[in-house]
């Protein structure tokens, strides 16, 4: 599924940037899926501990990745590194 990074109305730059985006957007997935391959059901500050990835970027793909159904919540609830409660999230598929 494509996943776009920019609005109709936005400039040509916004739309190059966007293009430039998509690559890293398919490397955090990918980093994000062997995590939780490796390491079972995690909260985004988890994934984002054992990826050497940032939270936001975790954050931001996590809700693509369940559409396109690769990871899915588990229902719990895990401390963030705030000590707040976080969903947590599962591997389901691998990317094909």
């Amino acid at each position: 599924m494509e996943h776009y990074r920019a609005r109709n109305t936005d400039p040509i730059t916004s739309w190059q940037a966007a293009g430039e985006a998509k690559d890293l957007a398919k490397a955090h997935t990918a980093l994000i899926l062997k995590t939780l391959q490796e390491q079972g059901p995690l909260g985004k500050d988890g994934i984002a501990y054992f990826a050497v990835m940032d939270g936001h970027q975790v954050a931001r793909r996590l809700p693509e990745m369940e559409k396109e159904g690769f990871v899915r919540l588990t229902g719990n609830f895990v401390k963030s590194i705030a000590g707040r409660a976080e969903r947590e999230w599962c591997f389901i598929k691998n990317i094909v």
